[in-house]
């Protein structure tokens, strides 16, 4: 007998638990999930990718402070915004259903307010930067603010996701040198598929809830092709990395880091080769490691050549 699935598209807030009362701060660092530093971590690596390269080296401390501490504003709001626009489906996923928005221990509108005025603090840092910079600032808060809602139309929103979380790429790079060069844009590209490789990963663990609620993801789109999917994204990601090293006159020590990466991408494959819940977890978590790798790479390839 077929399930029947819910009607994204038709999904309102009345879906959601009613809110309960007396809800504390706690309920507001999970919601921009202050617990869980991994997406900060996967958004910061290459940022920092593009700082050191933007820089030919150190970048000033000034622009270090700006992206860093924007690389945690802007992810802790697009935790926010993402909650806001799946609340449909949150309380219905395992994985999800703790949320403080499925669970109703929030409101919807403390999501849009607190996107708003975490989005309002970012800004406030762009703008210590140039015209440029803030320019493309602006197309980075479209993309935070319309990726969620990508599920329910598209079976790509981990492709969309690459595009925001690898936004702070061409900004370092104008914020550094007042343009983005070719070397940016490839970079910029390498990040687009390993985030979507990565956010594969974590498609997979939610497939079967998502399947159920009629949500989309590349987990679903690739089936039971996922594995050697994500064999040719990580191809191309590391591949992509190759012509960074060679646009960008790195040393001969940041292809030793790609290779470096390329073994850890191995073992996520290792983990995730049954395609459980946790398996495919632990590999998503794992691209930290090779977020890691490639910085070091990349911070030694300029200092060594």
């Amino acid at each position: 007998m077929s399930e029947r699935r819910a009607d994204p598209a038709s999904a309102s807030a009345d879906a959601t638990p009613p809110v309960r009362e007396g809800a504390g701060l706690r309920a507001y660092w999970r919601l921009i999930r202050g617990h869980r530093p991994i997406g900060t971590l996967l958004l910061l690596w290459p940022t920092w990718w593009a700082l050191w390269l933007a820089a030919d080296g150190f970048p000033t401390l000034k622009l270090w402070v700006i992206f860093t501490a924007g690389v945690w504003l802007t992810r802790s709001a697009g935790c926010a915004i993402n909650d806001y626009a799946d609340r449909w489906l949150d309380a219905n996923v395992q994985r999800t259903q703790d949320r403080p928005l499925a669970t109703g221990e929030l409101p919807g509108r403390a999501a849009l307010v607190m996107f708003a005025g975490l989005m309002l603090i970012a800004f406030g840092l762009v703008l210590q930067t140039n015209r440029l910079t803030v320019e493309l600032s602006v197309v980075g808060v479209l993309l935070a603010a319309s990726y969620p809602y990508l599920k329910r139309y598209t079976y790509l929103p981990q492709v969309y996701l690459g595009l925001a979380f690898g936004w702070g790429i061409p900004m370092a790079f104008a914020a550094t040198q007042g343009a983005v060069p070719m070397l940016g844009w490839l970079l910029f590209l390498a990040n687009v598929v390993w985030s979507t490789a990565y956010d594969t990963w974590y498609a997979m663990v939610d497939r079967d809830d998502d399947l159920r609620m009629g949500a989309k993801s590349t987990a679903i789109l690739f089936g039971d092709a996922d594995l050697l999917a994500q064999g040719v994204l990580y191809a191309v990601f590391i591949a992509s990395l190759i012509l960074v090293g060679v646009q960008g006159k790195l040393a001969l020590v940041y292809y030793g880091a790609l290779a470096v990466a390329a073994g850890l991408i191995a073992l996520e494959f290792a983990m995730a080769r049954r395609r459980d819940r946790d398996g495919c977890f632990r590999a998503f978590l794992h691209n930290n490691w090779v977020g890691a790798s490639v910085f070091a790479g990349i911070v030694l390839g300029v200092v060594m050549r």
